[in-house]
């Protein structure tokens, strides 16, 4: 029986760590019959260690979505080792340390810019950069951390995600026209390491141990990465502009 992924390319950013999402989204991927192609920043190398783990092998590219340059040269690096792509999945986020644990009312507008440009433009930036490689349409697929609430310490990832999630829905917009579907996972906290970065991620994490009506394991990453693969499948052909919720469901539930 064939994969769900079968024939599809895809390329996935963000595999750092063994725990990362992408990474199993990546595995799942392969796993499904999709060719995959990594990128990776700021140290390709790690992530070409952690590709080692993967079923397949697979070429790991560099990429600085922050990079005018990098990105106006991704799509011709990319048709290197695949002629087109039928999906991306964007597993990027970043804020300086001064914009979490705390200091909301402190961060400087320059800390505030970096947080938006890396962890919600760049899903423009990257999905029009791979552009020309989507002339047969595809499957966008963003993480995000539920925006819709103030969590403690998270402070400006808060509003760069509610950023990422306003980008989605207006992606979804204007390229709906070229059958490209873009869509966001919003995941549960999970021991990453974009979220050990977080000062006082346990105390954010431990709202999951009391509230979330189906167990939550902070170790498994799994799930999330099924959410992925679904989206970037042609099991939702008719879906975009959506928040898939893969959080135990906390996001439905009250005090």
């Amino acid at each position: 029986m064939s994969g769900i992924l079968e024939g599809k390319r895809i390329l996935i950013t963000g595999v750092l760590m063994e725990s990362s999402i992408a990474f199993h989204a990546a595995k799942l991927a392969q796993e499904q019959g999709a060719e995959i192609i990594l990128t990776a920043f700021p140290r390709p190398s790690l992530t070409e260690r952690i590709a080692k783990k993967l079923p397949k092998p697979v070429t790991v590219l560099s990429l600085d979505v922050s990079s005018e340059e990098d990105l106006a040269g991704i799509a011709d690096q990319v048709r290197e080792h695949l002629p087109t792509l039928d999906g991306i999945v964007h597993s990027i986020g970043f804020a300086p340390q001064d914009a979490l644990g705390g200091n909301f009312l402190d961060t400087p507008w320059e800390s505030v810019a970096t947080a938006m440009h890396v962890s919600a433009f760049s899903l423009k930036s990257l999905t029009m950069a791979l552009m020309p490689l989507m002339q047969d349409g595809g499957s966008v697929v963003g993480l995000t951390f539920d925006a819709q609430l103030a969590w403690p310490q998270y402070d400006w990832m808060g509003p760069a995600k509610a950023a990422l999630e306003a980008t989605n829905r207006y992606m979804a917009r204007y390229l709906g026209e070229r059958d490209i579907r873009c869509n966001l996972i919003s995941a549960g906290p999970l021991g990453s390491m974009a979220a050990k970065s977080i000062p006082g991620f346990g105390d954010l994490a431990d709202t999951w141990n009391h509230r979330s009506p189906l167990k939550w394991d902070l170790n498994d990453p799994e799930p999330a990465g099924r959410g992925i693969v679904a989206l970037l499948s042609d099991w939702f052909p008719k879906t975009t502009g959506e928040i898939i919720h893969v959080d135990g469901g906390l996001h439905a539930i009250g005090a």
